[in-house]
């Protein structure tokens, strides 16, 4: 399911409006390139009457060879022959226009649709990539754009050039011996029904395998992303079995999708060589019964011949139609998607940021057949306090974290940041005034400054440095071969754990948001490791409105507040002392851990 929120109904006139709007859509992306497509169309057209002119070329000259010989005579042939290169001269360079013009403008075409739909990846919530394999949201991006690419070069030049060339020839044919041609013309309905046919299940072939491919995707995604845990399992049978499942249904929809392909084109062909035949023949008998000579006889062979062309493109553009049109279906259902958390029309800039929060009577589910995550939660956060979330494991700790930088949209109540409600606050100005360390951490391919930057984009190596000494992590770093430009891997592979999270910790020192959330940042480090972290951690949080979540109760010993999470919401709230006093749900927590 793709859709956070159904753009219109699916039937009856939603469906004809849905079919109106893609078409509109499809054709815009020709508007940027107008005077390219019209000069490609120009010399499509040049093709298709340099082939049509080349037959009664050949009409002539033989026409004049039969007439007998002569000074005029080969006079004639040699200018029809100069003619005839010429003619040649001219649709070779039509043809490479079209062939290196046209597959540029489909190429940029494509370019502006893939960075189209990229951008909107950007857009879309965390709720859309609960229910999506990046796998599927790549092929969309990747294999669907290309078939697109193809469909917007050769479609129309497809269309102009058979269209013309049938128009044509069939005239040459009319003209030449009409009841000949009407023969052959018998052979088009029989052709279109065998066509519209297979047509049909060509298109719902494509349309399983580029699913297929997308499965296949996310398949060799989720391995690679764990290979670790599958060799450490020592699970590569198990993996390369689940593989072999996809990658067969993918050849089982590849099977069906070249039988269909192969009825169809090849049927095509046996149809127009039958075409052939009965030109052959019943030119045969024309001749014998003096209502055809020899020249019109050739002539119209070569006219067959142009027929076939339009038919064969005919059949490259309906397989061109099939996977791009099954691209972009799937390339619009992923651009119809509309992000269910935006900006409202009226959104503020936040400024000078103190930090209070406030969740007011908060209700939350992530989907409407889900149950309630919180129902009716309030709780109040001073701006510079200090609070720690504790609780049992899927409680819904990092859930009402989430909700702070409007991640998710809660479904009842606000959330209010400063007084002011985030849903009338800019997504940006939110997100920038929030600092984010969590236990998994993320960092991107390329060198130990690039990700550190990344918390301040513009931020000079000075204060790259300083962000890393207060987070514990400039003597590691000049450790490594190239220290800050050293190249660490995809996500980080080649530095520990600890490591990557002290890079994290120090892109959030060069953000310098007024409102921090730690979740589990130390929970799965040595000791050593989190000692580290733990110290960076006290000096970031200083004068800023920190939330840290912990299964460890021993590392928020210190908070100023700790907040006890249960089934039924907030169970209660205090000081380590106050809680462990109480003896309550958090005393019990705490009393497991010492045992342990």
């Amino acid at each position: 399911m793709l859709a956070e929120r159904p753009l219109r109904e699916q039937n009856g006139r939603g469906k004809f409006n849905l079919l109106n709007a893609r078409t509109r859509k499809f054709l815009s992306y020709y508007k940027p390139y107008q005077r390219l497509f019209w000069a490609d169309m120009a010399c499509a057209f040049v093709v298709s009457v340099t082939t049509l002119l080349i037959p009664l070329g050949a009409n002539a000259i033989t026409k004049n060879i039969l007439a007998g010989s002569g000074p005029d005579t080969l006079t004639q042939i040699y200018g029809m022959g100069a003619i005839m290169l010429g003619l040649i001269l001219i649709h070779t360079l039509g043809n490479m226009f079209v062939a290196y013009q046209g597959h540029m403008m489909g190429a940029m075409m494509e370019h502006d649709m893939r960075r189209e739909l990229f951008d909107h990846y950007q857009k879309l919530s965390f709720g859309f990539y609960d229910e999506q394999k990046v796998g599927q949201l790549m092929t969309r991006l990747t294999n669907d754009s290309f078939d697109l690419a193809e469909l917007f070069h050769h479609g129309p030049e497809d269309i102009v050039i058979s269209l013309l060339n049938f128009v044509g020839a069939f005239a040459i044919l009319i003209s030449i011996n009409a009841r000949l041609a009407l023969t052959i013309f018998l052979f088009l309905p029989i052709m279109a029904v065998y066509a519209f046919h297979f047509n049909k299940k060509m298109k719902a072939a494509l349309r399983r395998s580029h699913d297929r491919i997308g499965d296949i995707n996310s398949q060799v995604e989720d391995t690679l992303s764990g290979i670790r845990v599958v060799k450490s399992f020592t699970n590569e049978t198990v993996e390369a079995e689940k593989f072999a499942g996809e990658n067969g249904r993918f050849l089982a929809s590849r099977r069906d999708t070249y039988r269909s392909e192969t009825y169809f084109y090849e049927g095509l062909m046996a149809f127009t060589q039958l075409m052939t035949v009965a030109v052959i023949v019943f030119g045969g008998i024309s001749i014998v019964k003096s209502s055809l000579d020899l020249p019109e006889l050739i002539t119209f062979l070569l006219c067959v011949g142009i027929l076939i062309e339009p038919i064969r493109r005919y059949g490259n553009f309906t397989r061109l139609y099939q996977e791009g049109v099954a691209g972009f279906t799937r390339f619009m259902e992923v651009l119809e998607v509309q992000p269910d958390i935006q900006d409202a029309d009226n959104a503020v800039e936040l400024d000078q940021v103190k930090g209070t929060i406030t969740f007011r009577n908060v209700s939350f589910r992530y989907r409407n057949d889900s149950g309630y995550v919180f129902h009716n939660l309030s709780l109040a956060i001073k701006a510079g306090e200090f609070v720690a979330l504790v609780g049992s494991s899927g409680i819904g700790k990092t859930t009402l974290c989430s909700l702070i930088p409007r991640f998710y949209e809660v479904n009842d109540g606000e959330v209010l940041l400063d007084g002011t409600n985030i849903k009338t606050i800019r997504l940006d100005s939110l997100r920038r005034s929030i600092g984010l360390v969590q236990q998994d951490v993320y960092l991107f391919a390329g060198t130990v400054v690039d990700n550190i930057r990344y918390g301040k984009l513009d931020a000079s190596e000075a204060e790259i440095v300083a962000a890393a000494k207060k987070a514990n992590a400039h003597g590691f770093i000049m450790a490594l071969p190239d220290g800050y430009n050293t190249d660490i891997g995809q996500r980080g592979v080649k530095l520990s754990g600890g490591q990557k999270q002290r890079l994290s910790i120090a892109r959030v020192f060069l953000k310098n948001p007024p409102v921090l959330i730690f979740d589990e940042a130390t929970g799965a480090l040595d000791n050593e490791s989190e000692q580290a972290i733990r110290d960076s951690l006290e000096v970031l949080a200083r004068n800023r409105t920190t939330i840290v979540i912990a299964h460890r109760l021993s590392t928020v010993r210190n908070a100023q507040r700790i907040i006890v999470l249960t089934e039924e919401g907030i169970d209660e709230q205090g000081t380590h002392e106050e809680l462990v006093a109480r003896g309550g749900t958090y005393a019990s927590l705490y009393n497991m851990q010492l045992s342990l």
